[in-house]
């Protein structure tokens, strides 16, 4: 069979092909097979993740052959997903270090950071911004890459996770990057920030056990969050505004748990951020707002933690 597949096109084309077939479940930085095939020969040639179509007719020999082959026979056999077995993820253009100690970048933050946290950020100058939840450090360091004026707190409550942060933000040479072991804001008495952004864990409990089996090489620790997902989420709209800066802002993640969220909250302005394919469960919020509505906010948490 592998006689008959020369190109790297031929590769992707097969490769593609065999993961439709296999009904494999895609969304670790890649939404469908052709990506992820792509993603792997290229990883396994060693060639760069943007290479020109014109070396799509370009033949392996016999050796590449195989250890492309070998890397599509683990992501179809044992479902791990493509960013782990190349050990390699892009978010907000640059290039992180990932595997099984923290989930795979892939939040809509990205496109955020990008554009500036624009129009959300108007005219707020930002000393210090956090990252709660860091993970692989990916928001905190891309946050930190466009903006190397910024001091940039990166917390999580995962020593795996932060043990890879560090790995990121010296592969990425985030100077301005401070890595914290932290359960949310239990460790930041007396930090401020005009800028808190966050994805926490937002997957329901009942979501968690029916989740396709790539998502079990993801530490559940970054998935699992109560019933409808917002355990996490009201605790940190309760004490935010103790570590926002007046005027200060706060974008957080909750996925399809925006709709538990809104009807839990009605009163409470969330800003439902649209992105470029549409709206995806991110909402920004001001200080001034999470003040106002503080009592009815610590009265849900306070619910969860009994």
């Amino acid at each position: 069979m592998s006689a008959e597949l020369r190109t790297v096109i031929d590769f992707i084309r097969y490769g593609a092909s065999r993961f439709n077939a296999a009904g494999l479940c895609f969304g670790h930085s890649y939404d469908n097979a052709l990506d992820e095939a792509t993603q792997l020969v290229l990883h396994a040639l060693h060639l760069p993740h943007d290479l020109s179509p014109v070396y799509g007719q370009a033949r392996l020999v016999a050796e590449e052959k195989a250890k492309v082959l070998a890397l599509f026979e683990r992501r179809v056999s044992e479902r791990v997903p493509a960013a782990y077995l190349t050990g390699e993820a892009w978010f907000a253009g640059l290039s992180f270090k990932t595997d099984r100690r923290a989930l795979v970048p892939r939040s809509p933050i990205a496109e955020l950071i990008e554009s500036g946290f624009q129009p959300w950020l108007g005219e707020i100058e930002v000393a210090r911004a956090l990252d709660l939840c860091t993970g692989s450090g990916c928001i905190a360091i891309a946050m930190a890459h466009y903006h190397p004026d910024w001091q940039v707190d990166g917390v999580d409550i995962s020593d795996e996770a932060l043990a890879l942060a560090g790995e990121n933000r010296q592969r990425l040479l985030a100077d301005n990057v401070r890595l914290l072991r932290s359960d949310l804001f239990a460790a930041l008495e007396g930090e401020r920030y005009e800028l808190i952004v966050t994805n926490p864990p937002y997957v329901t409990h009942a979501e968690v056990d029916a989740l396709p089996r790539e998502y079990a090489f993801e530490p559940e620790l970054g998935l699992r969050a109560g019933e409808d997902g917002l355990d996490l989420a009201l605790r940190i709209l309760r004490d935010a505004p103790e570590h926002l800066a007046d005027g200060g802002l706060l974008i957080c993640e909750v996925g399809e748990s925006e709709r538990a969220l809104v009807r839990l909250l009605p009163e409470v302005p969330f800003e439902w951020i649209e992105f470029k394919v549409g709206q995806m469960g991110v909402f920004a919020i001001y200080r001034e707002a999470l003040v106002e509505h503080h009592a009815r906010i610590a009265e849900l948490a306070a619910e969860r933690e009994r």
